[in-house]
């Protein structure tokens, strides 16, 4: 633990939040914009589904933390929605079990302080082409299709709509590019720089537009260490320094 003490924003789900600051992700691009705001701590596990996430919700989560999180962004589905295995073993998750498995998940952060904040991100779509050309010598078949996505993508939104929490529609999402499939992935199913884009511009936007008090929109929270110093960079007159602390300019893309 280092000092001084700032925002936690957790990233929990399967591998969408394991790689997420992979290939120019999504959790890179937050902890940039975030990078003198708030920690993004990753709670990411390849593979995973929501019946394995309600297993270790409290290991994760613990009730009786000192610091509890001020934003949990939680994605399962992706795997959930996968096909099932002929041998019984494997992700999938039935519909139904999906549903109440991320009732639990939301139900229990929700509980964690009158501060947490949540926000859900949906199943996106996948590239069904590209996936039934990558053949592994490892792995069985694998089974996803956009028309199981789409299905567990609705039940979420639906879910989280009871509930009172914020939602990212992933799936219609990443479909607003003309070129989605070739742009957004770089498997198939795992985003590329471009459809983390897409995730992060949607965060944003629910950040933005939420009515949280606090906020945690980063443009309303507290810069660390934000005053002007004599150690500061010189300006050009040669007569004063320049404050960098909310220097924007070398981002590639400027994030509202």
């Amino acid at each position: 633990m280092v000092g001084p003490s700032r925002p936690q924003f957790v990233l929990f789900g399967s591998s969408i939040v394991q790689l997420s600051f992979s290939h120019g992700g999504w959790g890179s691009i937050l902890s940039d914009i975030y990078a003198r705001k708030a920690d993004i701590l990753l709670r990411g596990y390849y593979g995973w589904n929501s019946r394995r996430a309600v297993q270790v919700l409290d290991q994760i989560f613990p009730k009786d933390a000192t610091t509890q999180p001020d934003l949990v962004i939680v994605y399962f589905g992706g795997n959930d929605s996968m096909g099932p295995h002929s041998s019984g073993l494997g992700p999938h998750v039935p519909l139904p079990e999906y549903i109440e498995n991320m009732r639990k998940i939301v139900t229990h952060v929700k509980s964690l302080s009158k501060k947490t904040r949540i926000i859900v991100l949906s199943c996106p779509p996948v590239d069904e082409k590209k996936i039934r050309l990558n053949k592994s010598a490892i792995l069985s078949e694998l089974v996803r299709t956009n028309e199981l996505c789409q299905k567990y993508s609705e039940a979420c939104i639906k879910l989280c709509q009871e509930l009172g929490v914020k939602v990212v529609d992933l799936f219609r999402a990443l479909q607003k590019r003309s070129d989605w499939e070739t742009a957004c992935f770089t498997d198939g199913v795992h985003l590329a720089a471009e459809g983390s884009k897409i995730v992060a511009e949607e965060i944003l936007k629910v950040l933005r537009e939420a009515e949280w008090n606090p906020s945690l929109h980063w443009k309303s929270m507290l810069t660390e260490f934000s005053e002007d110093s004599q150690y500061d960079l010189v300006a050009a007159d040669g007569k004063k320094t320049l404050n960098p602390s909310e220097w924007t300019f070398y981002r590639e893309f400027q994030w509202d």
